[in-house]
């Protein structure tokens, strides 16, 4: 009887690692814009212990454009390079929040998590008190069970071709050891590369206000909506106070103060309709100012008128005492 020897390749012989293809994408650098990184470290160093928290954002291929006086030496990069924009993130009020003390991920409570926020998910922060500024080994486990979740890749934007990029970003933030006035924080940004299970050290760049940063500044926008305003501001509308013989009053106050600007009309600037309101809103400002300089005005006489009265009082009172 012949025998035949059958082998069998590993199915991942045919198909490219997915760590590797992500180990491909290395980010140049990381942005976060600097009211959000304030907001960051602001709650890091209010909390009662340590915390962290996951970062959301956006991946995209930005094409750098050297400028120069001369248009012939103006350049095009052909290699365009990736960069990771920080827009938002999400704080709890202690650690372990969406993993185990193992470092493993709680995949429901990470889902609930992200279902409160439109953006994708980049990475993740931890913030720690008077401790090294380097990864701990628990943080690793997180970082590299996060990179590895196919799940939570996000689309590189424009990008010549499809890629995904996982939520291997880190951020880690620490206060000094010793208590200073000047220098109360730490903080320093990881890409995790899950072939090494190592961290990469990144550039963060920190975009701010001013005619440096106003060509890119734009690709942030807010991630907390405007609330609506109620078309009933108790106070100023007589509907809401109680039904007493000082509503006339009160209602005498609120027409004083609007001008015929109703406070429900305070909804219609919120929208594509503002602008038809911003003249409007303007004058009745610049009213009540006038009115309010009026009163500053009245208040000086009235105290003027005051103090004559005193001192015209205290004069009878030496006259009465026969020192005059």
């Amino acid at each position: 009887m012949n025998r035949y020897s059958i082998s069998f390749l590993p199915v991942n012989s045919f198909l490219p690692s997915f760590h590797s293809a992500m180990d491909a994408i290395s980010l140049q650098k990381i942005q976060i814009s600097g009211p959000t990184l304030a907001s960051l470290i602001q709650r890091v160093s209010s909390a009662a212990g340590d915390v962290d928290g996951l970062l959301f954002g956006r991946v995209s291929h930005i094409t750098p454009f050297t400028l120069s006086d001369d248009s012939s030496t103006a350049t095009t990069s052909d290699q365009p390079t990736l960069v990771a924009t920080v827009t938002s993130f999400f704080s709890s009020n202690s650690t372990s929040t969406f993993y185990s003390a193992s470092g493993q991920l709680d995949t429901p409570t990470l889902n609930n998590l992200l279902s409160t926020s439109d953006d994708r998910l980049i990475g993740w922060f931890s913030g720690r008190r008077k401790t090294q500024l380097r990864p701990s080994m628990r943080e690793s486990s997180v970082t590299s069970a996060l990179a590895s979740s196919i799940q939570f890749s996000s689309q590189v934007q424009s990008s010549p071709e499809s890629l995904t990029f996982p939520p291997c970003i880190f951020f880690l933030l620490t206060t000094p050891f010793q208590d200073q006035l000047i220098h109360t924080h730490e903080y320093k940004a990881f890409q995790f590369r899950s072939s090494t299970d190592s961290f990469d050290p990144k550039t963060l760049d920190v975009v701010n206000l001013g005619p440096a940063f106003r060509g890119h500044y734009g690709n942030f926008t807010p991630n907390s909506p405007f609330p609506d305003l109620p078309f009933q501001v108790k106070g100023l509308n007589c509907e809401s106070m109680v039904e007493d013989e000082g509503e006339k009053e009160n209602q005498k106050f609120g027409t004083l103060c609007d001008q015929s600007f109703k406070i429900g009309r305070l909804k219609s600037l919120m929208g594509s309709e503002a602008a038809n309101y911003t003249a409007e809103l303007e004058e009745l400002y610049n009213n009540m100012i006038n009115k309010l300089n009026g009163l500053a005005k009245l208040v000086e006489q009235s105290s003027a008128r005051v103090l004559e009265q005193e001192n015209h009082n205290m004069k009878l009172r030496y006259k009465v005492a026969g020192f005059e």
